[in-house]
């Protein structure tokens, strides 16, 4: 059903388009009968915002792969740096929150580990929507933040970097097998505010696939056995994105693996001194006002790194 509401929408969003085109099309044609050049600029506006939307419509075309369609996890983690880099990741933490609210996503957060002094350490959000993991898979990689510090008393230039991994949530229609045998499972207090009892019981949950050392997280509720299933549902998501992966590093081998979402492969920097610009290595697309883009403001980053994922031509810059 899900897929069919899906694909009801986006035919209905393509014979939008063409009976507005039309309707213009004839409009232009009238006003130019009648020498009405104000109703002929007019038209002519509307088809430009509709060239817009037609080019929105084709990226989205492009979001043809097996979990595109699926709700996501996005996962943030501060990298070395303490201070800098975990104030950096509740920066892109926010910027997430922005975008997805923008796009009309449902957010929620599953856990937060705040930083000793500002910021946080690491951060879980369940992004709900349609496409929300074709849009996000696009921003899983390193990003790096060029600044001068608010944190340094000297006012010297510091560059810190924050990960970030976006998997798709796994539906009912997707078989996943895990042992028992091959996890542990760790019960621990939830850290942050959130009262007596977070801060008293053993309600939070982690989960390790000793196999593949994967580890998930859950602290958002105040009942471990709910806490415990959501981590099951995430650890089964990652499992499916790990073989995902594999089926498209074997059909494309310039796509993008683990492999190549490490430390020292940024795929964005974000440069707020000595000059204004965030630009993406992978695509070259950039932005010189990166507080629009801290805002939220992704969508062209996104779109030209799907293109050039289903392409094939992504490639990584120095």
């Amino acid at each position: 059903m899900r897929q069919r509401q899906q694909l009801e929408s986006r035919i209905a969003a393509v014979e939008g388009l063409e009976g507005e085109l039309n309707d213009q099309v004839e409009l232009i044609e009238l006003a130019e009968a009648e020498g009405d050049e104000a109703v002929a600029a007019e038209a002519e506006a509307t088809l430009r915002k509709l060239q817009a939307i037609a080019a929105r419509r084709q990226i989205e075309t492009l979001l043809s792969g097996e979990a595109d369609g699926n709700d996501t996890y996005l996962e943030i983690h501060a990298g070395a740096g303490g201070t800098e880099s975990q104030d950096w990741a509740s920066m892109l933490l926010r910027m997430y929150g922005r975008w997805a609210d923008k796009a009309g996503y449902k957010v929620e957060t599953l856990e937060v580990h705040d930083g000793e002094e500002a910021g946080i350490k690491s951060a879980t959000l369940l992004v709900k929507g349609a496409d929300a993991y074709g849009w996000l898979k696009t921003e899983s990689g390193v990003h790096r933040l060029v600044r001068i510090s608010p944190f340094d008393s000297q006012s010297r230039r510091h560059t810190s970097f924050a990960s970030v991994w976006a998997y798709p949530v796994v539906d009912d229609s997707i078989e996943i097998d895990v042992s028992e045998s091959d996890v542990r499972v760790d019960t621990y207090r939830a850290s942050g505010a959130g009262g007596q009892h977070v801060n008293t019981t053993d309600s939070a949950v982690r989960i390790t696939h000793l196999p593949t050392n994967i580890v998930v997280q859950c602290q958002s509720e105040r009942s471990q056995h709910k806490n415990r299933a959501t981590a099951w549902a995430m650890l089964r998501a990652r499992l499916y994105e790990v073989e995902l992966e594999k089926r498209e590093a074997e059909a494309n081998a310039e796509a993008a693996g683990k492999t190549e979402i490490g430390w020292g492969h940024q795929i964005r920097s974000y440069v707020l001194q000595p000059y204004q610009l965030v630009k993406d290595l992978r695509t070259g697309v950039e932005n010189t006002s990166p507080q629009i883009v801290l805002d939220g403001d992704l969508d062209a980053f996104m779109e030209a790194a799907l293109a050039a994922r289903v392409s094939g031509g992504e490639t990584q810059a120095s």
